[in-house]
């Protein structure tokens, strides 16, 4: 299981990078990438967790076609930026908090694809921050709590 945790954390991380890197939505990372190229990467990220994520990026962009966007939630962001790794964590947690087992890369492409990645997205109003516990109810009741 800690491989398997690893894996999601790096792919989690990966997207959360490629996001930033081209202005997209995670969401529309996870479009492009379809559930066999997430299940892929999972696969390969034992190996790919060695290179730079610059250059697994490069090659996402490549492979995946994914263009560029306009989704821009750091340029003019006036705090202090969470690394894309800390995403990633983030992301990896509220996954294994929500998927059945077997369920994570349906569960990791619903999450990505969900309102709760944009607002986790949204440097400037903290979500981020908060408690994972909080996150996870609010993406299971399909909007962000009071």
């Amino acid at each position: 299981m800690t491989n398997q945790r690893n894996d999601l954390f790096y792919v989690c991380s990966m997207i959360e990078y490629t996001a930033r890197k081209t202005n997209n939505h995670r969401g529309a990372i996870i479009e492009k990438m379809k559930e066999t190229g997430i299940e892929k990467e999972l696969y390969d990220a034992e190996v790919n967790h060695c290179l730079s994520y610059e250059q697994v990026c490069d090659e996402w962009i490549d492979k995946y076609q994914i263009p560029m966007g306009n989704f821009d939630t750091i340029s003019d962001c006036p705090y202090s930026i969470p690394s894309a790794t800390a995403i990633g964590k983030l992301y990896a947690d509220l996954i294994e908090l929500c998927a059945k087992k077997g369920e994570e890369i349906q569960e990791l492409i619903k999450i990505f694809s969900s309102f709760v990645s944009d607002a986790i997205s949204d440097f400037r109003a903290g979500y981020y921050y908060m408690n994972p516990d909080y996150l996870r109810c609010s993406y299971q009741e399909g909007y962000l709590l009071d």
